[in-house]
């Protein structure tokens, strides 16, 4: 026989309303009151009508999380802490949990308009946009349409690696440093006495490839040196890998390569290697991100950490309300230089 809401009230000793009230988290109730109600719902095993819930109040138990591609470890580190943190404020006992679902775009806009449009029609309660943006200025206000439409509805929206979108103001902005990290890693390779450098880039729309290109370019014509030729293509291994035959053809007395990020970074020693080249001893080669296998690979990677799991942590309670928000709405999240043994001074 199916539990109802006053069979819980009943066990409870309280009214359907106060039932509700509980499960729904909507009104303040004493605590004591809260407790038999969560009690009763446990041992009657109820479960709560999630669609009607819904609609009976402004926001679902649904958290969206959307991400380029959860096998990239950068996506699966943010994406694992948020869900960890959306799930901090549960009691396990009805009411208060949060189902957080990963939406994976595959890096498609139209994917990720999509997402956003069905996560509204569910009155997500939250929303978190993880990984750069794409600059296209007809998905920028499209996506800018759709965030304030949530945030209109009552979803709270976070951006968690990812700058402001331009037409927006109602979404917390969890923002990595970019440009800074990949100034600092350029500038230890000129510290080092590298003056012909090539460099790997992610995909020329994205916000991502545009900072960390910047921070590059910041770091060279400080120090007066030429930009060495530069490939862009995707954020993996591949593109790293075929992105290195056509660097050391357009300059091959490179001393130095660097790479997007770390994945890339790996195609790009793979490549070097596979030319009789060493790394560092001919080639210096660096990444970006730190992730897991970065101090695994031979050589170890030198990169930029970004603090992804904090990221997303921040991002979950945010999400939650279980913390404060950023002031002004953008936080900018720092990177740290890594030394490792993939660079090292040129020979000569």
């Amino acid at each position: 026989m199916t539990v109802t809401l006053a069979d819980v009230a009943a066990r409870a000793r309280v009214s359907p309303a106060t039932v509700s009230r509980v499960l729904n988290g909507n009104y303040p109730v004493a605590a004591s009151t809260r407790e038999r109600v969560l009690r009763a719902v446990d041992e009657l095993d109820y479960v709560l009508n999630g669609p009607a819930s819904a609609l009976a109040a402004a926001t679902s138990d649904l958290v969206g999380v959307l991400v380029n591609d959860i096998a990239d470890p950068f996506f699966g580190i943010m994406a694992s802490a948020a869900q960890s943190a959306i799930g901090e404020s549960a009691t396990g006992r009805g009411g208060g949990e949060k189902l957080a679902v990963v939406c994976n775009t595959g890096g498609s806009p139209e994917r990720e308009l999509t997402y956003l449009t069905l996560l509204q029609r569910q009155r997500a309660a939250a929303v978190i946009l993880m990984g750069g943006a794409l600059e296209d200025p007809e998905h920028l206000a499209a996506t800018a349409g759709k965030l304030t439409k949530l945030s209109e509805a009552g979803t709270r929206v976070v951006l968690c690696g990812r700058p402001p979108v331009p037409g927006d103001a109602s979404a917390a902005a969890l923002v990595f440093d970019n440009r800074s990290g990949a100034r600092q890693l350029t500038e230890h390779l000129l510290g080092l006495g590298h003056r012909r450098i090539g460099y790997v880039a992610g995909p020329t729309d994205r916000t991502t490839t545009r900072h960390r290109l910047e921070g590059h370019r910041e770091a060279l014509a400080a120090a007066g040196v030429a930009e060495g030729p530069t490939v862009h293509g995707p954020y993996d291994r591949s593109s790293g890998h075929e992105a290195t035959a056509e660097l050391l053809a357009r300059d091959p007395h490179l001393t130095a390569v660097v790479a997007a990020n770390d994945t890339v970074a790996l195609g790009v020693c793979a490549a070097l290697r596979e030319r009789g080249l060493s790394v560092p001893g001919d080639v210096s080669v660096a990444g970006f991100d730190d992730l897991p296998f970065s101090t695994d690979a031979v050589p170890s990677l030198t990169t930029v950490r970004l603090p992804l799991h904090e990221a997303g942590v921040r991002a979950g309670r945010l999400a939650m309300s279980t913390t404060e928000p950023p002031a002004d709405g953008v936080e900018t999240v720092p990177g740290e230089l890594v030394v490792r043994g993939s660079t090292a001074a040129p020979r000569g």
